[in-house]
């Protein structure tokens, strides 16, 4: 149930209420009696902060199409993997960059 604030218009009597939503709102101010008694807005009473949440954050569950996780080492590089395919395409194969130098000839590069 949510909570109203209400302020009368004749005394300036304040009051917060917890009422149902369909219930009708209040108009006699408990302080006074008159028939001054409103409904107030109010600013919302909590903030959202983050960058939110998808699917696939909840991985193990029996969610439905969630892809095959995978994790990105620290210091290293990843690479997307392809999805899974039964036909005789070739398979790639991971290869380490290399470093041309000024001469023209190249070095592997390997990370430690």
């Amino acid at each position: 149930m949510p909570i109203y604030a209400y302020k009368c218009g004749s005394c300036g009597h304040a009051k917060d209420v917890l009422q149902k939503i369909s219930d009708a709102p209040l108009t006699v101010c408990p302080a006074c009696g008159a028939e001054a008694f409103s409904k107030q807005v109010t600013a919302a009473g909590f903030q959202l902060k983050g960058s939110g949440w998808y699917v696939t954050d909840f991985r193990g569950g029996n969610g439905g199409n969630s892809a095959p996780a995978t994790e990105a080492k620290s210091g290293g590089t990843s690479e997307a993997t392809a999805p899974v395919s039964t036909g005789d395409a070739p398979k790639k194969e991971a290869t380490s960059p290399s470093v041309s130098d000024a001469s023209g000839s190249s070095a592997s590069v390997s990370s430690s």
